[in-house]
C-alpha cells in the first residue's frame, strides 16, 4: 500500500519554462532572420516600397514618385530595378491603366536617354536627378499632347511643378535607398539622411491614402505608429521632426489632411519628451496629443474614430518587438544604443591595438632571449674552440715535419697537448712569459720546443685580438638583447595603458558638484577619468571667472581636502569672452618638488663651453638632472656632450629604464666615429613620490648631498663613454630627504681649486660652509670659490648644478569640506 502511495505521489512529469522560452526566442529570431533575408537581401522589400509609390499622389494629381524611386535603384541596386519596375507599374495599374502605361512608358524613355547619353557622363550619380527632371518634363508633354492635342498654361505649370518634384525626389532617394540594403548599411546616420528616410517612408505611406480598415484610415494609423517608433527611440527632437515632415507630405497628399500634421508633430514631441516612461509614456503621448487636437481640429472627423485611429497605432506599437527598436537605435547619434554601439566598437579597436602592441613586445622579448641564449651557447663552447684552433695552428707550422710527431700525438697526445695549453695559458696571462719549470719540462718532452714557443708567440697576438674582438661581439649582443628588453617592456606597459578603460564615477562626480556647489561655487559639468591615490585626473567646465584664479585658489583647494591628497591645476583653458567657459584639467600634484639653479663658464671666458647639462621632468613622475663633459675644449667638444644629453634624453623619454638608456647612448658614441672623442655623464633619476634618487655616474666627478650640518659624497667607477663597447653601468641608490641639497658639477669645479690636494674635503668644507639655501645662490657661490682660488682665471669648462629637494606644498591651503565621504 505503501508502495503504491509512493507511486501516486510522484510527479509523472516536469513543466520546463525555461526551455520553452529560450525555443520561443530562438523561433523568433529564425522568422526575424528569415524575413530579414526575403525583404532585405533578396529585394522583395523594393516590390512593395515600389507598389505604394506607384500609386502615391501629390494634390491628388500629381504622380512624382515612380521615376526617381527607379532611378536610384538602378544605379544603385541595378539587379533589383526589375522588382522595382513591377511594384510601380503595379501600383499605378490600382490608380488607372493609363498611369500605369504612362509609368512603364516614363521608365522606358529615361532608360533610352540615359543609354543613349551614357557613354559622354562620366559621373551618372551627379546628372541623375538632371536626367529626371528632363524625362519627366518631355513624357508629361507627350502625356498631354497625345491624350488632349494640345498643352494649356495650367498643364505646362503643373509638369514643370512635377518635373521639380522628381528632381528633389531623386535627392532624397539616392540617399534612402542605400539604408535598406543589407549590404550598405552604415553605422550612423547623419541627419539629412534621417530627414530623407523620413521623407521616403512618409511617400511610401501616401500610397496607403483611402485604404480602410473597418472605417479606420490606414495613412493615420500608420504615421502615427512611424511618428510613436522614432519618439521612443530618438527621443522630441527626431520624433517632432518625423510628425512635421509626415504630416506635411501627407497634407500635400490630401488637403484636407492638413490639420493632421500638428496632431503627429505636437504627438513627436510629447512622445520624445515622456521616453523615460518607456513605451507607455510615449502612448501616453500620443493619446494626450490627439485629444488635444482633435478636439478642436477642422476636418478630423469623430473624436472617437481618431482615438480609435490612435489606439490602433499604439497596438502596432506594442507588437513592435524590441531587437527591432535597438537596431534602428543603433543608427541614430545620440541615442543610448548608439552610444553603447560605438563604445564597442571602439573597445574592439582599443584591444585589436593593444594585441598588436603585445604582439609586438612578444616578438621583442624573443629577440633578446634568443640573442642572450646564442650569447651563453657561444661562451660555452669557444673558449675549448679557440684552444682548438690556435693549437692546430701551433702544430702545423712545427709538429707536421718534425720526426716525433707520431711519438708526440699519437702515442702521448694527452701529455703533449696539456703542455702546450698550459704554455699557451701562461704566455696569454704574463704578457708572453713561461715559468722555467715549465719551460724545462717541455725541452725535455719536445725535440723543438724553442721553434714551437716562438711561434705560439706569433699566433698569441692573433688569438688575442680574435678573443677581443669576439668579447665585443658578445659584448653588442649583451647590449642589442638589454635594448630588445627594454623596448619590449614599454611597448608591454603602453599595450597596458591602451586597455586601461575609463571607470565608471558618476557617483564621485555628483557628490563633488554637490560639494563645490554647497560651497557656492558654480560649476558646469565634472568628468572624472581616475580618483587612484597619486594619479587623480579630473576635468572640470566652470563659467567665466575673470580672471580671479578660482580654479587654483578656491577648487584645487577643496579637492585636496576632498580627496585626502594635494591636487593642482595641471591646465587652464580660459573662456576669451564674458559669457563663456573655462576647461580645466586637476592632477594629483607630487610628493616633492625639485627646484635647481645652474652657474657654468667657458675656458677662458669663451662662449662656448664644452659642458652640456639638462634638466628633464619624465612621465611616471620621474626628474632627471645631467651633466655631460664633452672631451676637450670649444665647439667639438660642446657638440659632443650635447648630442649624448639629446640622445639621453630621447631615449628616457621613451620609458626605457636609464641602465640600458646608458649602453645605448655609449653604444652609438662608440660606434659613430673613429676619432678619439670621449664624454662624461653625471645622471640622477629622482622619483618625485618618494624622493629615492639613483646616480650613475660615467667617468665624471662625485657629487655631494648636503642634509642639515651633514655633507655626503656619492662617487661611482665608469670610465667615459664612448671609449669601450665593453661597458657595466655602476648604479648608487641614495635616499633623499626634504629640505637636501644636491650640488652635481663637471671636473673643471671639482678639481678647479688651485693648490689644493685633497678636492674632496675642499668641496664638503666649502659646501658646509654655505649659509643660503636658494639653489641658484648655491651654484653662484661654488663657481665664485673656484674662480677666486684660481686668481680669477678659468682653466677650463665649468658647470655647478644645484637642487633642492623639498615638499610639494600648493600655494593655497586647503579648504575643509564636511559631510563628504571620501570616494564613496
Amino acid at each position: 500500500m505503501q508502495k503504491v502511495e509512493r507511486n501516486m505521489m510522484e510527479p509523472i512529469g516536469e513543466v520546463h519554462l525555461e526551455e520553452s522560452r529560450f525555443r520561443f526566442a530562438k523561433g523568433m529570431s529564425k522568422l526575424q532572420s528569415k524575413i530579414e533575408n526575403l525583404f532585405l537581401k533578396k529585394g522583395y522589400i523594393f516590390l512593395i516600397i515600389g507598389f505604394l509609390l506607384g500609386r502615391a499622389l501629390i494634390l491628388a494629381k500629381l504622380t512624382p514618385f515612380s521615376l526617381p524611386f527607379f532611378a536610384a535603384v538602378y544605379l544603385i541596386r541595378k539587379d533589383r530595378a526589375p522588382i522595382a519596375l513591377f511594384g510601380l507599374v503595379a501600383g499605378a495599374a490600382t490608380l488607372t491603366f493609363t498611369d500605369a502605361a504612362f509609368t512603364f512608358a516614363s521608365v522606358f524613355l529615361f532608360l533610352l536617354l540615359f543609354k543613349v547619353t551614357g557613354k559622354w557622363i562620366q559621373n551618372p550619380m551627379k546628372v541623375l536627378p538632371v536626367y529626371i527632371f528632363f524625362t519627366i518634363l518631355i513624357a508629361k508633354m507627350l502625356k498631354a499632347l497625345i491624350l488632349s492635342g494640345n498643352i494649356t498654361m495650367y498643364e505646362g505649370m503643373m509638369t514643370g511643378v512635377e518635373a521639380g518634384l522628381g528632381l528633389v525626389l531623386t535627392f532624397i532617394f539616392m540617399q534612402s535607398i542605400p539604408l535598406l540594403t543589407a549590404g550598405k548599411r552604415k553605422q550612423s546616420l547623419k541627419t539629412e539622411e534621417i530627414v530623407c528616410l523620413i521623407i521616403m517612408l512618409a511617400s511610401v505611406m501616401t500610397g496607403t491614402i483611402g485604404w480602410t480598415v473597418y472605417d479606420l484610415s490606414v495613412e493615420h494609423i500608420m504615421s502615427r505608429y512611424l511618428v510613436l517608433i522614432f519618439s521612443f527611440v530618438a527621443g522630441a527632437t527626431v520624433g517632432s521632426t518625423v510628425g512635421v515632415v509626415t504630416g506635411l507630405i501627407f497634407s500635400l497628399a490630401n488637403v484636407s489632411s492638413f490639420y493632421h500634421m500638428s496632431l503627429l508633430a505636437f504627438s513627436g514631441l510629447l512622445g520624445g519628451l515622456l521616453k523615460e516612461g518607456k513605451k507607455p509614456g510615449v502612448a501616453l503621448g500620443l493619446f494626450i496629443a490627439t485629444l488635444l487636437i482633435g478636439m478642436y481640429g477642422e476636418g478630423g472627423g469623430a473624436l472617437s474614430q481618431t482615438l480609435t485611429e490612435s489606439a490602433a497605432a499604439v497596438l502596432l506599437f506594442f507588437l513592435t518587438p524590441q531587437s527591432l527598436t535597438s537596431k534602428i537605435a543603433k543608427h541614430i547619434p545620440g541615442t543610448a544604443e548608439y552610444s553603447a554601439e560605438q563604445q564597442q566598437y571602439m573597445r574592439k579597436m582599443r584591444d585589436v591595438t593593444a594585441q598588436r602592441v603585445v604582439q609586438f613586445s612578444n616578438v621583442f622579448e624573443a629577440l633578446s632571449k634568443s640573442f642572450t641564449t646564442l650569447q651563453v651557447q657561444d661562451e660555452t663552447l669557444e673558449t675549448d674552440r679557440d684552444m682548438d684552433y690556435f693549437l692546430s695552428n701551433v702544430t702545423e707550422k712545427t709538429c707536421q715535419t718534425c720526426f716525433k710527431k707520431d711519438h708526440c700525438w699519437t702515442r702521448n697526445f694527452n701529455t703533449t697537448y696539456d703542455y702546450m695549453s698550459e704554455i699557451m695559458q701562461e704566455m696569454d696571462q704574463n704578457s708572453g712569459a713561461v715559468p722555467q719549470k715549465l719551460s724545462r719540462d717541455w725541452d725535455k718532452h719536445c725535440t723543438r720546443s724553442k721553434k714551437v714557443m716562438e711561434i705560439m708567440q706569433q699566433q698569441l697576438t692573433y688569438y688575442q685580438a680574435n678573443k677581443k674582438l669576439k668579447k665585443q661581439v658578445q659584448e653588442s649582443r649583451r647590449l642589442v638583447a638589454d635594448q630588445l628588453l627594454g623596448v619590449s617592456e614599454v611597448m608591454g606597459d603602453f599595450a597596458k595603458e591602451i586597455q586601461r578603460e575609463r571607470e565608471n564615477h558618476s557617483k564621485q562626480e555628483e557628490q563633488i558638484l554637490e560639494a563645490l556647489q554647497d560651497f557656492g561655487i558654480h560649476i558646469e559639468h565634472v568628468e572624472i577619468y581616475s580618483l587612484e591615490q597619486g594619479n587623480v585626473d579630473i576635468d572640470m567646465t566652470i563659467p567665466y571667472c575673470q580672471g580671479h584664479g578660482e580654479c587654483e585658489k578656491l577648487i584645487a583647494p577643496m579637492l585636496s581636502d576632498i580627496l585626502k591628497e594635494n591636487i593642482v591645476v595641471n591646465s587652464e583653458e580660459c573662456s576669451t569672452f564674458p559669457n563663456g567657459f573655462c576647461h580645466v584639467t586637476f592632477r594629483s600634484a607630487k610628493a616633492f618638488a625639485v627646484a635647481t639653479g645652474v652657474a657654468h663658464a667657458a675656458k677662458d671666458g669663451d662662449l662656448i663651453s664644452g659642458d652640456s647639462y639638462s634638466t628633464i621632468e619624465l612621465s611616471g613622475g620621474k626628474y632627471a638632472i645631467a651633466i655631460s663633459d664633452g672631451m676637450g675644449n670649444g665647439e667639438r667638444a660642446h657638440s659632443e656632450s650635447r648630442d649624448t644629453l639629446l640622445l639621453l634624453q630621447q631615449i628616457l623619454q621613451s620609458g626605457i629604464e636609464e641602465k640600458v638608456a646608458i649602453k645605448s647612448v655609449n653604444s652609438i658614441l662608440s660606434l659613430r666615429t673613429t676619432d678619439e672623442i670621449f664624454s662624461t655623464l653625471d645622471l640622477v633619476m629622482i622619483d618625485l613620490q618618494n624622493a629615492s634618487a639613483r646616480f650613475l655616474k660615467i667617468g665624471s666627478t662625485p657629487s655631494f648631498i648636503k642634509r642639515g650640518g651633514k655633507v655626503m659624497k656619492v662617487q661611482a667607477s665608469n670610465l667615459p663613454m664612448g671609449i669601450l663597447q665593453e661597458f657595466e653601468v655602476d648604479v648608487v641608490s641614495e635616499q633623499l630627504k626634504a629640505g637636501d641639497l644636491l650640488v652635481m658639477m663637471s671636473d673643471g669645479v671639482f678639481e678647479g681649486p688651485k693648490h689644493v690636494e685633497n678636492y674632496d674635503l675642499w668641496m664638503k668644507r666649502k659646501i658646509m660652509e654655505l649659509q643660503t639655501e636658494d639653489p641658484q645662490a648655491i651654484a653662484d657661490l661654488i663657481m665664485e670659490e673656484v674662480i677666486r682660488s684660481r686668481d680669477g682665471s678659468i682653466e677650463d669648462d665649468m658647470t655647478v648644478v644645484v637642487a633642492k629637494i623639498d615638499h610639494n606644498i600648493p600655494k593655497w591651503a586647503s579648504i575643509p569640506v564636511t559631510n563628504y565621504q571620501k570616494r564613496a
